[in-house]
């Protein structure tokens, strides 16, 4: 029989180990410094790439390796548990080829869904697909989801697996940076991949309407369609007022957060937005939609306005509203802050996380 270790061994299937720049890498990378800093003897968990950067097509290569991994961990005594990050299409075939493995080896396993759209991937019928999905659910020892909405769709497609999920939203650590604001200038903000899912379009048609109104200015940071957007704002007559700087990395988003009045996320689909969360956290009047799990952190007029998708009078109106009423953006900020600081902060993050991990282990 092989011997199991006196910590608790979990390894962690995540993109690019942590060190890439999505949602997900962004998650497990502040759960990793989490443990770290915490510095517990009684779990060790090592976060190892799955998909991998660079080209999709070396991808397969990631998943296979994250597997030799695991069977040589499982020969040595130092795995206990797995914990598959899922998200919608390459990943859930990668991430079918780990659980199965896992499966095959008697590791216990946990799925922690992400995929923003994963409602409209795993539709009714998906045919063999969705069943293989089913049973990679349902073969879970637990099952992770960031809010209600998902717990639900989880629970109606895989009823195997209905009392094995629970809810953990993300969490962002509380800002290094002192907020400022934007001073004379109500500085509106946007973090996230440019494009039609996130509403970039409709955000760039609501600035345009309020182009002529002062005391405000705008920044949308992020990857995607930069190009795109930044030819629209000029089109629009925006360019003296939004700034388009592309990507940008953590130390400047902690800065852009820091010089914020508003974050505005108006998307068509979310599981549940990182951006959000941190601008929360910061104190920021957040404009976002009511979807995925935005609804779980977000209560309309208390800790930030809500507008239906591809509402672009809705998002005018908000966005009017916040920067004409500093007092409502300062009583919305604070209310937000204090979900976060209660419900969204690293620290019941991580313990909930290891939670998991001990129940699925036994």
């Amino acid at each position: 029989m092989l011997q199991r270790s006196s910590a608790l061994q979990v390894m962690v299937a995540t993109p690019s180990a942590t060190a890439g720049q999505g949602g997900v890498d962004r998650v497990m990378a502040t759960l990793k410094h989490q443990l770290e800093q915490e510095g517990r003897s009684d779990i060790q968990a090592r976060f190892l790439p799955s998909r991998g950067p660079g080209s999709v097509w070396l991808s397969p290569f990631y998943a296979l390796g994250f597997c030799l991994r695991m069977i040589a961990a499982r020969l040595r005594g130092k795995v206990d548990v797995v914990h598959i990050n899922l998200s919608s299409f390459g990943s859930t075939y990668r991430k079918l080829v780990i659980a199965s493995c896992a499966r095959a080896l008697v590791i216990p396993y946990v799925l922690h869904l992400h995929g923003a759209e994963y409602q409209a991937f795993w539709h009714e019928d998906a045919g063999l697909l969705g069943m293989c999905i089913r049973q990679m659910f349902e073969h879970a020892n637990q099952v992770i989801v960031l809010g209600q909405v998902w717990r639900d769709f989880i629970a109606r497609r895989a009823p195997g697996a209905a009392n094995k999920i629970t809810i953990i939203p993300n969490a962002t650590a509380a800002p290094t940076l002192p907020h400022q604001g934007g001073g004379n200038s109500v500085h509106i903000l946007f973090l996230g991949r440019i494009g039609d899912r996130k509403g970039v379009p409709q955000l760039g048609e609501a600035l345009h309407r309020i182009r002529d109104m002062p005391g405000w200015r705008a920044t949308i940071a992020g990857d995607g369609a930069v190009d795109a957007a930044r030819a629209k704002a000029v089109e629009l007559g925006l360019a003296d007022r939004v700034s388009i700087p592309g990507w940008v990395g953590p130390d400047t988003v902690a800065q852009l957060i820091a010089s914020a009045d508003i974050l505005v996320l108006p998307s068509f689909a979310e599981n549940l937005p990182v951006s959000v969360i941190e601008g929360m956290a910061a104190g920021l009047a957040v404009v976002a939609t009511p979807v995925g799990a935005v609804e779980d952190i977000i209560v309309d007029g208390e800790t930030g306005l809500l507008v239906p998708p591809g509402d672009v009078d809705a998002l005018t109106q908000a966005l009017t509203r916040l920067v004409e009423t500093p007092e409502l953006r300062s009583r919305l900020g604070s209310n937000a802050m204090a979900v976060h600081r209660d419900r969204l902060d690293l620290a019941p993050f991580a313990k909930a996380i290891r939670d998991v991990w001990l129940s699925a282990s036994r």
